[in-house]
């Protein structure tokens, strides 16, 4: 096996399924996410959707590994699949909570008089 040092290719996050899983779990963390809180504009639903996937991609391995544990499952649940349940966690998250951000702004962010 090649030491992370010598070949930056060979190192972390190189793996195609692993990649595809993220991206998987990240974009459709973020479609259920625009189905559960439906966007006012089309700009909110694409920044959202952005922010979404990105944090998936991100957070994703994070929050698969945090979810895994709590839930007791860590020793029973395959890699891949942690990190998709974990890129879809985190996508879902980070969008509802934007949305939620973005409506209270509006809400409350107008100036009165």
């Amino acid at each position: 096996m090649t030491e992370l040092g010598t070949d930056l290719g060979a190192g972390i996050g190189n793996d195609a399924g692993m990649w595809a899983a993220k991206v998987v779990g990240a974009i459709a963390g973020a479609a259920v996410s625009l189905i559960y809180l439906l966007p006012k504009s089309r700009r909110e639903a694409l920044s959202r959707f952005a922010t979404g996937v990105s944090c998936g991609l991100i957070f994703g391995g994070p929050a698969g590994i945090w979810l895994s544990e709590r839930a007791g499952i860590s020793d029973d649940v395959s890699t891949t699949d942690l990190m998709l349940a974990g890129s879809a966690a985190a996508s879902l998250c980070a969008w509802w909570v934007l949305g939620a951000l973005s409506r209270l702004a509006a809400r409350y962010g107008r100036k009165s008089g």
